[in-house]
Parts: structure tokens; sequence; C-alpha cells
């Protein structure tokens, strides 16, 4: 997205917040602020920071047999999402929007 807007990544790192795993990330334009009502500020360059949290949207129970299927019960999801190791196609997981909440943070 930094490049998308004519700026480019000067941090990034991973973090923690409140339990959940989370990315920040610091950008800066690569173009100055120009000519501005505030004298000093033409060769200046914005900033931004922010930090994004993931938060897991489904809970599952672990089977007591490790060969049996295992149900995600998510937020917003009318029924299970069933895992099953022994029938297991990567293309049948669901969209990582479905398991997982991203948000900002700070």
């Amino acid at each position: 997205m930094a490049a998308e807007n004519d700026s480019k990544v000067t941090g990034f790192g991973g973090t923690e917040v409140n339990g959940y795993p989370g990315y920040h990330v610091e950008v800066t334009t690569n173009y100055t602020v120009g000519d501005s009502i505030i004298p000093g500020t033409e060769t200046k360059h914005a900033r931004a920071e922010a930090t994004a949290v993931i938060k897991p949207r489904c809970d599952a129970d672990p089977p007591s047999d490790p060969e049996d299927a295992v149900e995600f019960l998510c937020d917003g999801e009318e029924g299970p999402i069933e895992i099953d190791p022994d029938d297991f196609d990567p293309d049948d997981l669901p969209d990582a929007s479905v398991l997982f909440s991203v948000h900002l943070a700070e």
C-alpha cells in the first residue's frame, strides 16, 4: 500500500498487542510536502506509522482422536468449517478473512 501512495516503508517489525500477534510499520512519502502556508515545510516528507493486529475469528475443540476431522466455529459463519486430515485439500480452505480479522491497534 505504501508504493500505491508514492511512499516507502522505512520501518517494519512483528509485535504483540494484548496477546495477539501484529505488525508495526512506518512509512515516509517519496515526495515533499511542497508549497504550504506553513513556512519551512516545503522540503519535509510526510511520515506515518501504524500497528495492525491479527485476531482469530474461529474457535476449535481438538478432537479426541487426532485422525478425526477438526471443526472450526467462526464468527459470521452459518455452520462449522471442517478440516479432515484424511481428505485434506488446501483449495478447500476458506479465505483468510473468514479465519482471521485484522484491525489497526495504534
